[in-house]
């Protein structure tokens, strides 16, 4: 997959980062979204001893976030098969109920 640098900014940095060609936008709208939270963070009066700190704070708060989402996709996904399991077995019991009367 091709890679070039994409430039960003976060926390007042600019920075350039490789990324694949065609993940252009979802690398920009993820610093906006870091760049979002840290100032969020700052703006609450969270103080941390060095910038790294808080990159470390927002990040791990980031990748909770991320998990807590993919918990709730995975239940949602279960409960939908259940539901998608139900309806076939009341379809094969209509079919064969509709096969017995025929």
């Amino acid at each position: 997959m091709n890679q070039h640098t994409v430039t960003i900014e976060v926390a007042g940095r600019r920075l350039k980062i490789a990324c694949p060609q065609g993940q252009e936008s979802a690398l920009l709208l993820a610093a906006k979204e870091l760049d979002k939270r840290l100032g969020a963070c700052q703006s609450q009066g969270k103080v941390f001893k060095t910038a790294e700190q808080t990159m470390l704070m927002v990040s791990l708060n980031l990748a909770n976030d991320l998990l807590t989402q993919q918990q709730s996709f995975e239940q949602e996904k279960q409960q939908l098969q259940s539901k998608i399991d139900l309806l076939q077995q009341t379809i094969g019991q209509a079919v064969q109920n509709q096969e017995k009367s025929a």
